[in-house]
């Protein structure tokens, strides 16, 4: 088993033993994707951040395998690694067709009035708001949609999503000008990402965290068992900025690493 990456006061620490295969990847080598920064400091530390890129990942592949052949051979005692939720949910199969969210009259309606954002068109794609509908039913959408419009006078984003939950709020997909592949289907956030990261780390020996992440921000949904003592705030702010990027990079993983620097 790797050792715990905090200390007994939740402070992020990283060892220099190397395991995996064996072989040591200097920092050097690092590799980081474009507008993006290698080495950070947070917390007072230096980071060293690896993107690592892998095939084009389908619905249905092993995480675990993918693990083993990405990211074994270069991890080190005390590394950390940041998944993509998108990675996972795929693995899991987690996937919406078309077939499913074909839009009705109140998708196609309130779709009309969601605020676009650098991150993409979120519900206003009516195949996404058809989703909502389907999954927490329309009256609460209607709701939620009613008290949005409220607050976005009031200068409040995001009540929509605090309204209908995590599940609303993470689905990607049906939106191609990024990942062409994506345009048909809808992913959903992974089952479980706790459970999921354990075992990762009892199965690989490697450290993860799974965070959804684009570039107007970033949230932790599941983090393995030696990086429950670390506060949330200090694991986010390793990645804080979407070193994985936004469209078409396939590099799902991000290796971090202390450096001394």
């Amino acid at each position: 088993m790797p050792q715990a990456v905090c200390d007994s006061a939740g402070q992020l620490t990283c060892g220099h033993l190397v395991c995996g295969e064996g072989r040591s990847m200097e920092i050097t080598d690092f590799y980081a994707n474009e507008g993006k920064n290698v080495i950070i400091r947070a917390g007072g530390k230096a980071y060293a951040r690896h993107a690592i890129s892998t095939h084009f990942v389908q619905s249905g592949e092993s995480y675990l395998q993918l693990i083993e052949k990405y990211v074994k051979p270069i991890y080190q005692s005390g590394d950390i690694l940041f998944s993509s939720e998108k990675v996972i949910a795929l693995c899991q199969k987690r996937i919406v067709t078309e077939a499913e969210v074909r839009p009705g009259f109140w998708a196609r309606v309130l779709a009309r009035f969601v605020r676009r954002t650098p991150a993409g068109p979120g519900m206003g794609l009516p195949e996404k708001m058809q989703f909502a509908i389907n999954y927490c039913g329309l009256g609460k959408v209607l709701l939620a949609s009613v008290c949005a419009g409220f607050d976005t006078i009031r200068g409040i984003h995001g009540t929509f999503y605090k309204m209908l939950g995590r599940e609303i709020q993470g689905l990607d997909g049906f939106y191609g000008e990024d990942i062409p592949e994506y345009a048909h289907i809808g992913i959903r956030i992974p089952s479980e990402p706790d459970r999921v990261c354990d075992e990762v780390w009892l199965k690989t020996g490697v450290v993860m965290a799974i965070v959804d992440a684009n570039d107007l921000g970033i949230e932790l949904l599941g983090k393995s068992g030696p990086l429950h003592g670390c506060p949330e705030a200090a694991l986010l702010d390793l990645v804080a900025d979407n070193p994985a990027g936004q469209s078409c990079q396939f590099t799902p993983f991000i290796l971090v690493r202390e450096c001394g620097l």
